[in-house]
Order: structure tokens, then sequence, then C-alpha cells
């Protein structure tokens, strides 16, 4: 979808494009919020907060790539700061440099929905969740997580690794209640 005209309109202050615009990209732009902190409500906070600096920025946005990927970068940057700043997740944001944990390449097979997924990523410290988000749903290297969370490329990588050794360890889990629960309905 070409997106050129209805942000010319939101750069005239047009409240209707502004409005066009934020119900189009904020039901994804709410999950993306919502992966990075523990409650609906402050993942509303971030997308609000986040809508607020796409307005206030999207004369920068240039054209060149897709404005959903522009949003979104936008969103993450306003969901890490959130982060920071907010005494609840400051203290629970430390990292610590440990060394790696070995992880498995032996991926359980289990039939999880996304949804299931998301609730497992969602209960891992939110550290691992962090880096864990930023890596492999986002995309980002392990350097530029570390210039982002001012952490060593090191610390994200044993982050990214523990978040992945609980969530194969989760998975098992649950692949093995599923199991025992299909034997004994038998």
């Amino acid at each position: 979808m070409d997106y050129t005209s209805l942000v010319k309109d939101c750069l005239k202050k047009r409240p209707a494009a502004q409005q066009q615009l934020y119900e189009h990209f904020a039901p994804a732009m709410l999950g993306v919020c919502y992966r990075y902190t523990k409650s609906m409500q402050d993942a509303e906070d971030v997308l609000q907060e986040g809508f607020i600096k796409v307005f206030f920025h999207l004369d920068k946005y240039k054209a060149t790539g897709e404005l959903g990927a522009w949003i979104r970068r936008i969103m993450v940057t306003t969901a890490l700061n959130y982060l920071k700043k907010n005494k609840r997740y400051r203290e629970e944001l430390v990292f610590a440099e440990m060394p790696l944990h070995p992880v498995s390449d032996n991926n359980p097979v289990i039939q999880l929905d996304a949804k299931q997924l998301s609730e497992l990523i969602r209960q891992l410290p939110i550290g691992y969740q962090t880096v864990f988000n930023l890596y492999a749903i986002e995309g980002y290297t392990h350097v530029e997580i570390g210039a982002m969370l001012g952490i060593s490329e090191g610390t994200s990588k044993s982050q990214y690794a523990r978040a992945r050794y609980l969530l194969i360890e989760w998975i098992e889990k649950y692949s093995s209640l599923s199991k025992q629960e299909q034997y004994a309905g038998k």
C-alpha cells in the first residue's frame, strides 16, 4: 500500500489522516509494545508515547523503506526507553556479565501457536525478554543490542542464550505434560 498521500496529509496536521494512520498501524504496534512490557496497560502507554513520536518525527520519514518498519523501530526504541525510565522495569533490567550456558540444538517437537509462544517469552525475566525480542524477533545484531541497552556484545549473547535455554526448558516441560495428558486420556 502506498502511504505517500496519507503521510503528506498527516504532515499537514489533518486529524482524519492522523487517525487513519493510527488505526491502521496501532493493532500491530500494540503487539510490538506488549512484547517488551509485562502488562497491557504499560504496552498501551508505550504505544501512545510511540505514536506521539511518530507524528512529531514524521517529517523525517524518507519513504525509502516501508512505513510500518519505520514506525516499528520507533515503537521498539520507545519501549526500551520506557523500560529504562520506569522504576519497576529498571530494577529488573540488570545485565550481569556471565559466561554463556550451553544451549541444546535439539529443538523439542511440539506444536505451540504464536500466542502460547508469545506468552512464554513474556514470562522471561525482563532482561532476557528484551534481548530475546530484539535479537530473535526484531532482527538486531548483538552489537546493535549492546549499543541500545548499554551492555557489551557478550552480555547480549549471554542474555539471549539464557532466554533461549529457559524457553527450550519450558517448552520441553510443556511437551512432556501435554504427552502425559494425552496418555491419561486414552
